[in-house]
Formats: structure tokens, sequence, C-alpha cells
């Protein structure tokens, strides 16, 4: 008979008592599931009038199989990932799209009001709500969310209203490790872990 499984991850409970009601979580993009590069391509799509080519800007944006893992379990666990961006592109689109996150504001650099329709559309609060981010335009919501996280790079002012700085930098797993804790705060964890081994 195998043994119950004792999770190796471990987190304090004042880093978990913010987000024990958690069920839905905000994401920005650059700076958080990706490593805040940008990256930028250019190919020729079309002739103009004259028979010259016309050259197109092309964003490439990497993201880690970690955090992609971590935004699927918070979903099986009934919590919503929800993504809010400054930015858009197809790229990004696709690779939602492929997580299987439904919620998304793009090319948004307001996110309050995008927090706020959210949660007014999930029937939930800002006490429900964690949020992480890593620069500006990211405080309004996370001041807000009952849980939030910085990744270790983050500006110092975002940093400095974060319950929880993360160790693994963004784009190389920060955002697998909030939802971790998120999984750990709410219950969700260890349970989703021993169905993993059986």
């Amino acid at each position: 008979m195998a043994r119950p499984t004792v999770p190796a991850l471990r987190f304090t409970p004042e880093q978990m008592l913010p987000a024990q009601d958690v069920k839905v979580a905000f994401f920005d993009v650059d700076g958080v599931l990706t490593d805040g590069g940008l990256y930028f391509s250019e190919h020729a799509e079309r002739l103009n009038a004259k028979g010259e080519p016309l050259v197109a800007s092309e964003t490439i944006k990497r993201f880690h199989t970690l955090d992609g893992h971590g935004l699927k379990l918070l979903q099986k666990a009934g919590i919503t990932p929800v993504v809010i961006t400054g930015r858009d592109s197809q790229v990004l689109r696709a690779r939602l799209h492929a997580l299987g996150i439904t919620h998304a504001h793009f090319g948004t650099e307001d996110k309050r009001p995008a927090a706020e329709a959210s949660l007014h559309l999930l029937g939930l609060s800002w006490d429900q709500a964690a949020a992480m981010g890593d620069d500006w335009p990211d405080l309004p919501v996370m001041r807000r969310a009952a849980a939030s996280c910085a990744p270790a790079h983050a500006h110092a002012e975002v940093k400095a209203v974060a319950h929880y700085l993360t160790q693994a930098a963004a784009g190389h797993g920060a955002a697998r490790e909030w939802c971790d804790l998120l999984l750990t705060a709410t219950g969700h964890y260890a349970r989703m872990l021993e169905d993993y081994l059986q």
C-alpha cells in the first residue's frame, strides 16, 4: 500500500492567511507570466503600391510550462485565473486559449476597472481576490486584493505592497510559485498532488 504523500512545499501561516478565501486570481503578463523582455521580429507580409515589401513587426513571447500548469491547477481547484494586460498579441491569445483561460482583458493600462468588471461577472468581491503584478499599473489591483504577490525582480513600489515575494524569477516559475501558495492556502494542494500520484 502506498504511503500518504507529504508535500515538499511549505508556506508559513502568515503567507497563507490572506489567501485562504481566494476564488479569483488576477495576473499581469509581461514581467509576471513572461520574463518581462519584449522580443520583436520583422517579416515581409505584402507589397505596397510600388511593389516594395511592407515590413510588419511580430511579437514573440516566452512562457514557462510550470506557470501554465499552475494556472490549469487553479482552474481545477475552482479558482478563476483572470489576465489583465496592457498589451495584446496573437501569441498571447493563443497561449491563454491553450490553457483554457477565458477571462482576459487586453490592451488596458487602467487595470482596476477591468478587475472590477471580472469580479462583477463572477459574482465575487475583492475579499476573494488575489493579484500578481510587477509594476505600477498593477498597484491599484494589488492594493485592493485580499492577497497579492510580486516576482523577485518587481519594482520596489510593487514589492512594498505585496503580501508575498517569489523566489523564482518571472517567466521562470514565479507564477507557479504563487499558484502553489494559493492552492495550499485554500486547502487544495495536498489533495491534488495525491491525485497525480495515484
